[in-house]
């Protein structure tokens, strides 16, 4: 009789191993992996790791070729670019929310400059992967300081392709790091301003220069 239990864990396992892969630039976009090595690398059977690739397909991070294996799928431009949007839309919404509020203001800035203190830290160390998350987490200081549940649980949705974009940059260009470090100072000291317009104009020059793409996109 089926493990039921046992099987969905082995397949979260295998699930949760291959989308880090792909989202730290480990597995970069193009790569055609197969079912054997997912399943050696997480000491699972191939049904486990079958099942996790059906998911990440379904979630649009690969692509199934019966008997040959799974393609990592790249990030397109457009999707670059709907992503960026997306995060400009929602982070500038939401510094709009709490704009006039000195107290929420201040919190969030001391939260930014706590995390400003950590990208130092892990960009003078190399740590590119852990500056990846720590820069998502930057940016959803601001979305959750604006107290709109939807909007967060929208953008925790974005976190890992922002992510993986973020990784893929850095990889392309380390000196990206001290870039995104002085953006990211520029975008604090608005957030403790208000200056919602002044933000949303630095956030877009700020994405489209980290992420190679044009400059102010919208």
């Amino acid at each position: 009789m089926r493990n039921t239990d046992a099987t969905e864990t082995s397949s979260d396992r295998a699930y949760a191993t291959v989308k880090e892969l792909i989202v730290s630039g480990e597995l970069p976009g193009g790569e055609l992996i197969s079912e054997g090595q997912i399943a050696e690398r997480t000491g699972t059977s191939r049904t486990p790791v079958r099942e996790a690739f059906l998911r990440l397909a379904a979630e649009g991070w690969m692509r199934l070729y019966p008997k040959r294996g799974a393609l990592v799928v790249p990030v397109a431009p457009d999707e670059a670019t709907h992503l960026v949007a997306a995060r400009r839309l929602v982070e500038t919404g939401s510094l709009e929310a709490f704009a006039q509020d000195p107290g929420s203001r201040a919190s969030a800035a001391a939260q930014l400059r706590e995390s400003l203190d950590r990208q130092r830290v892990l960009a003078e160390a190399g740590d590119s992967l852990g500056f990846a998350a720590e820069d998502a987490d930057f940016h959803t200081i601001v979305v959750t300081h604006g107290d709109n549940p939807l909007l967060s649980t929208f953008y925790s949705g974005l976190r890992d392709r922002q992510r993986r974009m973020t990784a893929n940059s850095v990889a392309r260009n380390p000196d990206v790091l001290a870039s995104i470090i002085g953006d990211h100072t520029r975008l604090t000291a608005l957030v403790e301003q208000g200056d919602v317009a002044a933000y949303d104009d630095a956030l877009s020059l700020h994405m489209a220069a980290t992420h190679a793409l044009p400059r102010g996109i919208r």
